[in-house]
């Protein structure tokens, strides 16, 4: 048996139209291009220089957008070995040499990496209810002027430390830009 596979398109960058592929699988939404357009003009186009990580990597729609777009370095985390395979296939067709793809659980990830980031993609499955832990591990892992993109079905409440830079909704999706307030 053969593993179907779903299709995106880099919209931006020295990639720009190039096709990344990835095995269909239940837990993948990749982000749409109207969203990645959205987000990537509210992040000012030009990520040079800058580390990201993409946790739930997915088809590495984010993590390979912001490579095109210049970033220095991409972190692309996500446990589904098919996932991982077609990661590391698509660094490879690309020559992406600044993308490091892991096969690792998130929350492992977050609990046992030091690294800092500039930007951080998030967009767990909707399923596992993730974002109240994971918003809990987020700070320690950004850059002092950081910024988190979150993707989810329904609103949720953040807590006073974090403040909403952009949002916006589109289909069932609310995506938002924010930023750790650091206080003392």
């Amino acid at each position: 048996m053969t593993l179907m596979q779903g299709k995106i398109r880099i919209i931006g960058g020295q990639w720009r139209s190039r096709l990344l592929t990835f095995p269909e699988h239940p837990d993948l939404r990749p982000t749409a291009n109207r969203v990645r357009e959205t987000v990537f003009n509210w992040l000012e186009q030009d990520l040079s220089g800058l580390r990201c990580l993409d946790l739930f990597a997915g088809s590495g729609a984010l993590g390979f957008e912001a490579a095109s777009r210049g970033a220095a370095h991409v972190v692309m985390v996500d446990n589904d070995v098919q996932v991982y395979k077609a990661l590391r296939e698509n660094k490879e067709k690309l020559q992406a040499m600044q993308v490091e793809p892991l096969l690792m659980n998130a929350l492992d990830f977050m609990k046992s990496d030091i690294r800092k980031f500039d930007v951080i993609f998030l967009d767990p499955p909707y399923r596992l209810d993730l974002l109240p832990q994971l918003m809990l591990l987020l700070p320690s892992h950004l850059e002092e002027d950081g910024l988190v993109y979150s993707e989810a079905r329904d609103a949720w409440n953040l807590d006073k430390q974090w403040k909403v830079h952009r949002s916006a909704k589109t289909g069932a999706v609310r995506y938002q830009l924010l930023e750790f307030v650091h206080y003392g």
